[in-house]
């Protein structure tokens, strides 16, 4: 009989903990509801309906435990009934504290909302005088604005002339430059042709040195020695 009694009583006691893992996520739920009052309502209808399931199962785990026949059975439980008795009375405590906790805060937020309503009347009541305030700052900036503009416009033309005049000078050393360059290339020819010249006078110099030298040794021989 024990045998058989052991099935129901670990599906009793999976339920037990679902329920109460249940509970639990529902009184966070309850603590983190921002309203309004009427959620609240259906988050605690939930809660009631988890916490009548949980005492049913916690009943019937009691009424199997009476039932079993070895007294040590029995015995471990009761206990088990009686821990979850406790942590049942323990859930129930965060439950109401947690609903406290959500009152409070609901009741803050309405006041904060009737705060907000105060104040977005005072801010209508300084809108025009802001307003006007704010289009005279507006239209000084735009003059301010203008001004500046103008400034640099000014700056931007005298920008364009100095380039204007940068510009020509540009050109003309340019001018120069190419002026120069047909100079020089024409000195460069000059130079070219100069050592040509120089080249040929040496090569003509040193033949005509040769042929004297020829000619002197060939009138010393005739007279140092006919007879060869």
């Amino acid at each position: 009989m024990a045998a058989a009694a052991c099935v129901p009583v670990r599906v009793c006691h999976q339920e037990i903990v679902k329920f109460d893992l249940e509970i639990k996520a529902a009184v966070q739920d309850i603590r983190d509801c921002p309203g309004p009052l009427s959620a609240l309502t259906e988050l605690n209808a939930a809660v009631k309906e988890k916490f009548r399931h949980l005492r049913g199962r916690i009943q019937e785990l009691e009424q199997m435990a009476k039932e079993q026949d070895k007294e040590s059975e029995k015995q471990a439980l009761l206990r088990e009934v009686e821990n979850h008795k406790k942590q049942m009375l323990s859930n129930q405590t965060a439950w109401r504290k947690a609903n406290l906790a959500c009152k409070i805060a609901i009741d803050n937020s309405e006041k904060d909302q009737l705060l907000q309503g105060r104040d977005s009347l005072r801010q209508r009541k300084t809108t025009k005088e802001s307003l006007a305030e704010s289009a005279g700052n507006i239209t000084e900036s735009l003059m301010g604005i203008s001004r500046m503009m103008s400034q640099q416009v000014q700056q931007s033309e005298e920008t364009v002339q100095t380039l204007a005049n940068s510009s020509r000078t540009i050109l003309e050393a340019n001018e120069e430059f190419k002026s120069m360059s047909g100079t020089i290339q024409l000195g460069r020819k000059l130079i070219t042709k100069y050592n040509r010249r120089e080249l040929t006078d040496k090569l003509l110099i040193f033949l005509a040195l040769a042929l004297f030298l020829a000619t002197v040794l060939y009138i010393l021989k005739k007279r140092l020695f006919p007879f060869l």
